[in-house]
């Protein structure tokens, strides 16, 4: 695999943020991120996906939770101010983020979205999530993570 910059990549770069590369064959199709943190033989609780959605206000805004849990669409909205909140169709993943699916990373987005990490990675020292490519990870600090993307930490998990 070739070592391609991601815009991901280029962000933590100009802010001189430590991270790691981890990359993984996605030629089975597989890039769930289930699947993927069963790839790279991290303990699915490190592995944290991004997804992104939009309020009744037309806003969007993107949540990184670990990639076995489900995104508690009302905490969401509850968070955010939105009355509702859903999650933002496949087809336009790429038009707002500059991202396509399963790659996806929270950082370096088209736009600096508000941004949520569940409250659940306040525990570790580093989480995993997308290097915006598919087979492309990024591993770095949650204070990181959170400093490049103005995150606030919260519980939006089921």
């Amino acid at each position: 695999m070739t070592k391609v910059k991601t815009n991901a990549m280029r962000v933590l770069d100009k802010n001189m943020i430590p991270y790691n590369v981890i990359t993984y064959d996605s030629q089975d199709g597989k890039i769930d991120g289930i699947s993927v943190g069963q790839k790279i033989g991290k303990d699915l609780q490190f592995v944290y996906k991004t997804l992104v959605t939009q309020g009744n206000s037309g806003n969007v805004y993107v949540f990184v939770i670990p990639v076995e849990a489900e995104l508690d669409l009302k905490k969401a909205a509850q968070v955010t101010g939105e009355k509702n909140i859903a999650l933002v169709p496949m087809t336009d993943i790429q038009k707002l983020t500059g991202y396509i699916r399963g790659g996806c990373s929270p950082i370096g987005m088209k736009k600096l979205y508000p941004t949520v990490i569940d409250s659940s990675a306040s525990q570790f020292e580093h989480i995993v999530v997308s290097g915006g490519k598919i087979g492309v990870l990024i591993e770095l600090s949650v204070e990181a993570l959170q400093s490049v993307t103005e995150a606030v930490l919260q519980e939006v998990v089921k």
